[in-house]
């Protein structure tokens, strides 16, 4: 139930290629107010193509915050992530304006809009190093099982193969000597109204179209030139986690190191792309407050009429 003593906030979701930067841009465009990224890789400097990060002219003078705010080398917590979107939805809420938070990033809506409250726990740079160098000799699945064994129940929702977050995980259950998941604690009374929107496929048929249209894409960002960006980029910083962890450069390193072919790690990042659009979906679809719009049937005319 809507509380009329609570700031409204509009939350755009759904599987990546899904549409839901043209939606939010046009959503903006009506209600004259500013996009809020909820996207972990659109965060980082110089991640363009692979991020599919809107260009200057897609954004349509609309301002969007939370794109480009971080370097590469850098950490950047989703406790970060709250903290920064939660100043500047208070921004817009002082001008009278209506934030509209668009992304693929689940974890980052959970915090900022679900209302769970995160583990604070500070980097703990021996533990990193001791764990990247199991890492380095033992294989990702050694991390991701010792993770199974300190928090099954996160480690059966976390991507076996996401090193970066695995040894987050492992970092907060070693610090806090808990499960981290049992340390991810619901607020009793949620901070803003949020209505959700979600773009999203319900039947087979659909979905195979959510497929192509993602195959569709890779073969685009491979004209715009992806594998230029991601070698100037590995060029440049080397195998940092956040490359390494980022779907459309992880499969270009695989090429430019000579364990694969060009035409194999473009199919890679095609496979990868539809897995993770499959899993965005899986995690949204337990938010049962989302309103579930087709996509391609869908407009910013009928998301303003719901509202």
């Amino acid at each position: 139930m809507k509380n009329e003593n609570k700031k409204t906030v509009i939350a755009i979701v759904g599987p990546t290629a899904s549409g839901k930067t043209a939606l939010s841009i046009e959503i903006a465009k009506a209600l004259e107010t500013e996009i809020i990224s909820a996207d972990s890789r659109q965060i980082y400097k110089e991640f363009d193509i692979a991020t599919a990060k809107p260009s200057v002219k897609e954004r349509q003078g609309i301002k969007h915050h939370m794109i480009d705010v971080v370097e590469p080398t850098e950490e950047f917590s989703v406790a970060d992530f709250s903290d920064c979107a939660k100043k500047i939805m208070e921004a817009l809420f002082s001008q009278g304006k209506i934030p509209v938070v668009a992304g693929g990033t689940g974890l980052y809506f959970r915090i900022l809009l679900e209302n769970y409250e995160m583990p604070r726990v500070a980097p703990n740079k021996e533990l990193r190093e001791e764990l990247h160098r199991i890492e380095r000799e033992q294989g990702v699945n050694v991390l991701y099982e010792m993770l199974k064994e300190l928090d099954p129940v996160l480690a059966q929702k976390m991507h076996p193969n996401n090193t970066v977050k695995i040894i987050r995980a492992l970092e907060v259950c070693k610090t806090l000597n808990i499960p981290m998941s049992q340390a991810q604690k619901v607020k009793q009374t949620p901070q803003y109204n949020v209505l959700w929107f979600g773009l999203g496929h319900l039947n087979g048929q659909d979905r195979q179209a959510l497929y192509d249209k993602i195959d569709r894409r890779v073969d685009m960002m491979t004209e715009q030139g992806l594998e230029k960006e991601a070698k100037s980029l590995y060029e440049k910083y080397g195998k940092i986690p956040s490359l390494l962890n980022t779907i459309g450069y992880q499969e270009f390193i695989e090429y430019f190191d000579g364990n694969v072919s060009f035409d194999t790690a473009v199919e890679k990042i095609k496979q990868n792309t539809r897995r993770y659009a499959k899993r965005q979906l899986t995690w949204f679809r337990r938010n049962t407050q989302i309103h579930w719009l087709d996509i391609g049937k869908c407009s910013a005319e009928d998301i303003l009429e719901k509202l």
